[in-house]
This record gives structure tokens, sequence and C-alpha cells, in this order.
């Protein structure tokens, strides 16, 4: 197979929970010990956080910068958070999709439903929660990043993105990194394996 013509297109491998849910640490996880998965790097214009760093986390951009990229229809999907704003560049995930090559997104409910609208036939969805919702609140305090009315914004938030998830396709309860980990690397390898992602070259009956 050459790299001119690969046996499939590239999936967009979404993940998306409720704020404390552990959906970067498991995307993090993913990207460095699952082959062939890059991840795809937001836009925010939000201040980083301790130990962000840039191009890796996030890529922090000004408001103005922002909506610029917005205006030239460079991004895939955004949306507002609280107080700042999030999106993910077009380009890396037309030239995955195109290329053959997987990519994953850690983003929110508003983005990943917009991108399923986008990539209908190369989107897969992964939505992940803690095991209780006590667990989520105090994995919140635990960061101490926040104080307790921004607390008390997200729980609230949460609450109303727990109703999500029967949009997305797969569900990951996150008790455990390493058993959340081997559930997502499952899902990956069997949407990797469907016969209906094979390009028509490879796939005579589709002809």
């Amino acid at each position: 197979m050459s790299s001119e013509s690969p046996l499939r297109r590239g999936i967009v491998f979404i993940v998306s929970a409720p704020s404390g849910a552990g959906k970067t640490t498991i995307s993090r996880a993913a990207v460095k010990e699952i082959g062939g998965l890059t991840p795809s790097i937001s836009l925010t214009t939000r201040r980083p956080r301790s130990g962000e760093i840039e191009g890796i986390d996030y890529q922090f951009v000004s408001e103005e910068d922002f909506q610029r990229s917005l205006e030239a229809n460079e991004l895939a999907e955004w949306a507002r958070v609280f107080d700042a704003c999030y999106g993910t560049p077009r380009r890396p995930l037309d030239n995955a999709v195109c290329e053959g090559h997987d990519i994953l997104l850690d983003i929110d409910i508003q983005g990943a439903r917009q991108l399923r609208q986008r990539y209908p036939d190369d989107a897969v969805t992964i939505f992940v929660l803690p095991p209780s919702f006590e667990e989520l609140e105090g994995r919140l305090r635990k960061r101490g990043t926040e104080d307790s009315p921004a607390i008390a914004r997200r729980l609230q938030r949460a609450r109303e993105e727990f109703q999500a998830a029967p949009e997305y396709d797969y569900l990951i309860i996150n008790a455990n990194l390493d058993e959340s980990l081997a559930q997502l690397r499952a899902i990956i390898t069997a949407e990797r394996s469907r016969v209906g992602r094979l390009r028509e070259e490879f796939a005579p009956w589709k002809r």
C-alpha cells in the first residue's frame, strides 16, 4: 500500500466529558501509548493554567486572533465556554482524513456536535463520565485552580452535560485510568477494522 493510496480514510476520534471527568488525562495517555494516533491542538483565548505548555496543551491566542481564524473559516468547530473561546483548526483534520491518519480530539459537547456534522462518516465519539457526581466534585476541588463559585458553575454545567451521553457512540466510566485506556484502545482498534471504512479501490463490492 503506497502513501498516496491509504487503505481507508482517517478517523476523527472525539473524546468529550464534563470538566473533571478525566478526558484530558485519558486522551494524553492514548496518544502516548496507542500507535498511529495524532493529537489535535485546540486554540483557546483563556490564559494558560499552571503546567500547561503552548503548542502541546493548547495554542493560546488573543480574542482578536481567534476571531480572525473564525472569519477565515479556518476552524472545524468552536465554542465559548464560560469566559473563553475554544476552537479546532480545520486543516489538520481535513489532511488526516484524506491521508488515512487518525486524529484524537479532546473537546466539549458543543464542539463534538459540530464535528459530527462536518465529518459524518469519519467521526467516532466517546463520552467519559466519572463513577459518580460526588467523585467529580472531589476532583474539581482537588485541582485547586478555581474558587468555590467557579466550581459551582462547573458542577451545574456538568449536570447539564450528563444528558448528552446518549448522543455519543461509546461511553467510558473513568474509575481507573488503566481500565479506561484499555477501553479506548479497544474502541480505536475496532473502528480501524470496520469494513465500511475501506476505500472503494480496496472494496470492490462498493463499486
